[in-house]
């Protein structure tokens, strides 16, 4: 059985309702912030293979690179299968990044069937595929699945973010943030997004593709 499924801005205004009354520096960061952004993706081959273009780079490196593979026709996943390494890396994928395509690709994955898997099932599946940790797993369930209760605490930006709003002495680290995040819960996703858009203002860059 699976929990709430962020679909629409009412979605989204619901959990900020409720994040604002648990705890008031949500409501003081959403001042800043505006209307959080919706941020649903499709799901799907496609959706994962960005996720991974993603890793480690900023967002603008992640966009340029796409819009590469995009152009090439290099985003499904038998396209991926038949170009060669050459080919990939002219697009802009390391090496690490070409075999976890390739890998991604001959996975077999049910899309579908990740639709109705319960959260952690949903991470149980995708992490077993070589280059998709944790947090690509994560980001996956809450923007491509719109999983309302998940949340994503190894990313950098909703830890700086999470540092700013709460005033903290230093960055918390995955493990303490996802402590800190279970009193966020059944909204956590929602909490995520409030922290990325609130990591926007404060830094005046995007913390997520």
């Amino acid at each position: 059985m699976i929990g709430r499924v962020i679909e629409t801005g009412a979605c989204l205004a619901e959990g900020c309702a409720w994040l604002s009354q648990v705890e008031p520096l949500f409501a003081d960061a959403l001042r800043q912030t505006g209307p959080l952004p919706l941020r649903r993706r499709p799901d799907g081959f496609e959706a994962l293979f960005g996720a991974i273009v993603s890793q480690q780079v900023s967002t603008a490196a992640a966009e340029a690179i796409w819009s590469r593979l995009q152009a090439a026709g290099l985003t499904e996943p038998q396209a991926v299968l038949d170009a060669d390494e050459a080919t990939l890396r002219a697009a802009g994928l390391s090496r690490q990044k070409v075999r976890y395509g390739k890998a991604l690709a001959g996975a077999g994955i049910d899309y579908r069937t990740l639709r109705e898997a319960p959260d952690e099932a949903v991470v149980e599946t995708l992490v077993a595929v070589p280059g998709i940790g944790r947090w690509t797993a994560e980001i996956y369930a809450m923007f491509s699945l719109g999983r309302a209760d998940v949340f994503a605490p190894g990313d950098l930006a909703l830890q700086e973010a999470a540092r700013l709003l709460f005033n903290l002495s230093e960055r918390p680290k995955e493990r303490a943030l996802r402590q800190m995040a279970q009193a966020w819960s059944p909204w956590r996703a929602v909490a995520a997004n409030v922290l990325w858009a609130y990591y926007r203002v404060e830094k005046n860059r995007e913390g997520i593709r």
